[in-house]
C-alpha cells in the first residue's frame, strides 16, 4: 500500500510540474457532439500566470495529423482562478476523425505542457 501511495504521489507532481515551470497544462477536456460533425469543447487549463507579460493566452483543437480546427484566444491573465475552464463551440470535425487533441500556449514559452487526446463520440462528420 505504501508503494502505491508514493507512486501516486510522484506521478500528482510530475503532472503538475510543467505548469509551475511556465508551460500550460491541459488538464481536463469535455467534448459534447452536437450532431453534423460538429463539437463543443469545455478545457481546463492549469498555468502559473504571473500577470499581463506572462499567462495562458490560447488553446487549439487539431486532428491527428496537425490541422488546426480551431483556437480560443485567452484575453487576460488568470492569476487567481487556477484551474480555469474555458469553452468553444462549433467546431467542425473533418467526417471519419476520431480523436482530436488539446493543446495550449502562453505568452512567453509558446506551446507546451500536457496535451490531451480526446476519442469523439460522434467519430467527426
Amino acid at each position: 500500500m505504501t508503494r502505491f501511495l508514493t507512486f501516486v504521489l510522484v506521478s500528482y507532481t510530475l503532472l503538475t510540474g510543467a505548469a509551475q515551470s511556465g508551460d500550460v497544462d491541459v488538464e481536463k477536456v469535455n467534448a459534447i457532439h452536437s450532431g453534423n460533425g460538429v463539437y463543443t469543447f469545455h478545457v481546463m487549463l492549469r498555468h502559473a500566470d504571473t500577470g499581463w507579460e506572462h499567462y495562458a493566452d490560447r488553446w487549439d483543437v487539431a486532428t491527428p495529423d496537425g490541422k488546426g480546427l480551431g483556437s480560443r484566444k485567452l484575453l487576460h491573465p488568470h492569476v487567481d482562478e487556477q484551474p480555469f475552464t474555458r469553452s468553444l463551440s462549433g467546431i467542425r470535425v473533418p467526417a471519419g476523425t476520431k480523436s482530436v487533441t488539446i493543446r495550449a500556449h502562453d505568452k512567453v514559452h509558446g506551446e507546451g505542457g500536457r496535451e490531451i487526446t480526446v476519442l469523439l463520440s460522434g467519430a467527426g462528420g
